[in-house]
């Protein structure tokens, strides 16, 4: 029996890599499908969950009073070493290339 079939995730998900706290780097999950399609989650059995309407409308109002000083730390949290490195991972190679080493041309 796979875990799966326990926890009734499906495959609505991708793993991804995403920022954990102190700046580490953590295992996170792409929603593909459902509600939450898009978001990315801490556990893959969230993507089936509903979306709270309450939550939901209490970030728009936060995100809208706040901006401008989310801009400022967003900009110093990017400009991380561990931000470059979370980028280049998430960037997906095309198939024949996983895996193979490729010669490098002078």
């Amino acid at each position: 029996m796979i875990v799966a079939e326990v926890i009734d995730i499906g495959e609505n998900f991708r793993a991804t890599w995403g920022r954990g706290p102190k700046g580490t780097m953590v295992r996170r999950y792409r929603c593909t499908s459902g509600a939450k399609r898009g978001r990315v989650v801490a556990k893959a059995s969230t993507c089936s969950t509903p979306v709270s309407g309450k939550k939901s409308i209490s970030a728009k109002k936060t995100r809208r009073t706040r901006a401008r000083s989310q801009s400022i730390r967003r900009y110093h949290t990017v400009r991380r070493p561990t931000a470059n490195k979370i980028t280049r991972l998430n960037k997906l190679r095309p198939k024949y290339r996983r895996g193979l080493k490729t010669k490098r041309r002078r």
